[in-house]
């Protein structure tokens, strides 16, 4: 594949992921009462690097890897709110920080339960979306 050809294909990629992300957030009617719950509160560019680290992570862009990849940031925003993920994000990027200051990340049970809930969130997400062979 030659280099135009892959960013031509990665940027047609980033646009389907973030028209998905913006396609799923529902809008508000500024006349109507609308008592629903937003669920989806995750930033397009939060989405786009989730499915991007997916895919690498499933072993590079391919199809069988984007729209599961997709499809797994959905389900996780649908368990856990932006600022959860956030949060749980960090405590488990950060827990390995050693000594006194990883304590922060490590030992709080706020952070236990977030990189719990995360972890089966995630875990969720890759049972739902990924086909198993």
């Amino acid at each position: 594949m030659g280099k135009i050809h892959k960013l031509s294909f990665t940027l047609s990629i980033l646009l389907v992921v973030a028209l998905a992300g913006c396609s799923t957030s529902p809008e508000k009617q500024p006349e109507a009462a609308d008592t629903t719950e937003i669920i989806n509160d995750y930033p397009t560019q939060d989405r786009v690097e989730y499915v991007l680290q997916c895919i690498e992570k499933h072993g590079g862009l391919r199809y069988e890897t984007l729209y599961p990849c997709i499809c797994k940031v959905d389900k996780i925003a649908t368990i856990m709110t932006f600022d959860e993920y956030t949060q749980a994000r960090t405590f488990t990027f950060l827990r390995r920080t050693p000594g006194e200051k990883g304590g922060v990340f490590r030992d709080p049970p706020h952070a236990k339960e977030l990189r719990k809930k995360l972890k089966d969130a995630d875990k969720f997400a890759e049972d739902s979306c990924f086909v198993k062979m």
